[in-house]
């Protein structure tokens, strides 16, 4: 451990962040505030931000608690936490590609910083991560990481010649057996990862018994396990395993009761990744915004120009059909969980293809939640603190409350009137810095 630190302390010295400002105090005077815990918004009060810590939410026009502290006019501005990311693919993309070579430090750097200047404050990278990992999660933890914090699920477990795919990279365990299973889980667990990825669905499956060895392993060592799925039959056995975490929406049919209440008695989290199906179909005719800047400029150099092509749209107009009902049983299957009280996550598998832009997919995410039925107070949540429960650092970040960390964003326009409005982004924080 001390010899990863090293390497963190090390390796932040090359990657510095650049502020607006020094960590200070400052007070933003008269905005909204949705403060991420699924309150309703308050109207004209003041957050006052000693160093990088929350340190008062007051009513408009009150004396501060801070003497000296900077004031910034806030009047028409909306106030919420940095959005958390429950599932993402963190250095694999570059460009058109992915690869297990494009991780690189200066990728992941790149990757984690385009995830803040997008309001995306902790990002939870699950199972595609190599080696260095360990060192950025290291260095994340004790804050010289530029970007978005770093969580980290390590080396997921696939099936062999099954899913994820090759170009993922070596480090993706695939155990033939649960005997395979229970040894690799062992030595990923002294790496100490925050979390636990495993594949089960694609051809050839991964085999119950594997699954079985590897949920009962890493509960043991205190890790929760987040699964891909597609199929409703493999949800109702990962939850009946133990599985913590269904890391995609069920696509295949609709949710019954009887997953729904089980979810709910194991406590299990559930994260839709709504974008991926429309990602999966909105190119065969371009969507309205493909020539939006907020969009554009997401996306990694050549990927435009390789959506505009007719080859591209082809392929996106024969799974049209498909990926299309895929969605409206996601968003349908969604609207149950959320009305059954099944905690959400916001996540988006940003980053594990070209199309799915890291930034950009993460709004796309909150208003595909929306459509779905879900209030923006609620989505909001999701996207917030719910995401930092599931972390399991919710006293310190993922709502905007005195004591904790000053990461939020401030917007020009009211989300709880149009979610879009969280495109509108004025000033990003993170740490009480205002990032440049």
């Amino acid at each position: 451990m001390l010899n990863r630190i090293f390497l963190s302390v090390c390796l932040s010295a090359i990657c510095c962040y650049t502020y607006a400002q020094d960590n200070t105090s400052f007070i933003i005077k008269d905005i909204t505030l949705i403060d991420g815990s699924g309150a309703e918004a308050r109207s004209h009060v003041s957050l006052v931000i000693n160093e990088d810590t929350i340190a008062a939410i007051l009513p408009a026009g009150t004396n501060y608690p801070v003497k000296g502290a900077e004031e910034i006019a806030g009047q028409g501005m909306t106030v919420m936490p940095l959005l958390v990311n429950g599932h993402a693919h963190v250095g694999l993309l570059n460009g058109t590609t992915i690869a297990a070579a494009n991780y690189t430090p200066d990728n992941v750097n790149r990757h984690l910083m385009q995830y803040l200047e997008y309001g995306v404050g902790t990002v939870l990278s699950l199972g595609t991560d190599q080696p260095a990992a360990f060192i950025y999660q290291d260095a994340s933890r004790i804050g010289m990481l530029p970007g978005a914090s770093f969580y980290t699920a390590g080396y997921g477990f696939g099936a062999p010649k099954g899913v994820p795919p090759v170009a993922f990279g070596p480090s993706i365990l695939r155990p033939v057996n649960a005997d395979q299973a229970l040894q690799e889980m062992r030595r990923l667990a002294t790496l100490k990862p925050d979390f636990v990825k495993i594949w089960v669905d694609g051809t050839p499956r991964m085999l119950p018994e594997i699954y079985h060895a590897i949920i009962t392993e890493a509960h043991a060592h205190n890790i929760k396990v987040a699964a891909h799925v597609y199929y409703l039959e493999d949800a109702r056995r990962l939850v009946d395993a133990g599985v913590d975490v269904i890391a995609h929406s069920i696509r295949d049919q609709e949710v019954d009761d009887s997953l729904i209440i089980a979810m709910k008695q194991k406590n299990v989290c559930y994260i839709p990744t709504l974008c991926i199906e429309e990602f999966g179909f909105a190119y065969a005719t371009l969507p309205g915004w493909f020539a939006d800047p907020f969009f554009v400029r997401s996306l990694e150099p050549g990927v435009w120009d390789m959506l505009k092509t007719g080859e591209y749209q082809k392929q996106q107009s024969d799974e049209r059909e498909r990926k299309m009902k895929a969605l409206q049983i996601a968003s349908r299957n969604l609207q149950k969980m959320d009305s059954a009280g099944i905690k959400i996550v916001m996540g988006t598998d940003s980053g594990a293809q070209p199309v799915r832009a890291i930034g950009f997919s993460e709004h796309e995410e909150l208003l595909l939640m929306t459509a779905a039925g879900i209030p923006p107070l609620k989505v909001i949540k999701y996207a917030t603190y719910n995401g930092a429960a599931m972390l399991g650092i919710e006293r310190r970040t993922g709502s905007l409350a005195p004591g904790k960390k000053a990461d939020f964003m401030v917007l020009d326009a009211d989300p709880l009137l149009d979610i879009r409005a969280t495109r509108s982004i004025k000033a990003i924080y993170k740490n009480g810095k205002q990032i440049q």
